[in-house]
């Protein structure tokens, strides 16, 4: 069965784009794919029948971008990727993913 996990829009310690401010959602494409491509340097490429993937969501405010772990529940590698993915303790932006949005280097 396909099922999901959401996993927000960035790491929980940074800041990231607001819903309905200019130019939401070009910075939280980039923002939701940072996170996606750091994920996968912290946990790898997803398994066979798991999927990292930016989904919109509606919300009062109108609708926002978020970070979503698509996978088969009833395959074990994938299931297990998705749970572990989603237990992360990763709390701000690698090296890398401040590079790919123009931050600064972490003080």
């Amino acid at each position: 069965m396909r099922d999901r996990l959401y996993l927000g829009c960035s790491p929980a310690s940074e800041w990231c784009a607001q819903v309905g401010s200019d130019g939401y959602f070009e910075q939280a494409r980039r923002e939701c794919r940072a996170w996606i491509n750091q994920l996968r340097r912290v946990f790898g490429s997803e398994p066979p029948r798991a999927q990292l993937a930016t989904t919109s969501n509606e919300h009062d405010f109108g609708a926002y971008l978020d970070v979503i772990v698509y996978f088969d529940s009833d395959d074990e590698a994938a299931r297990s990727y998705a749970y572990r993915v989603e237990a992360n303790q990763i709390l701000n932006w690698d090296a890398d993913a401040r590079r790919e949005l123009n931050l600064p280097p972490d003080q």
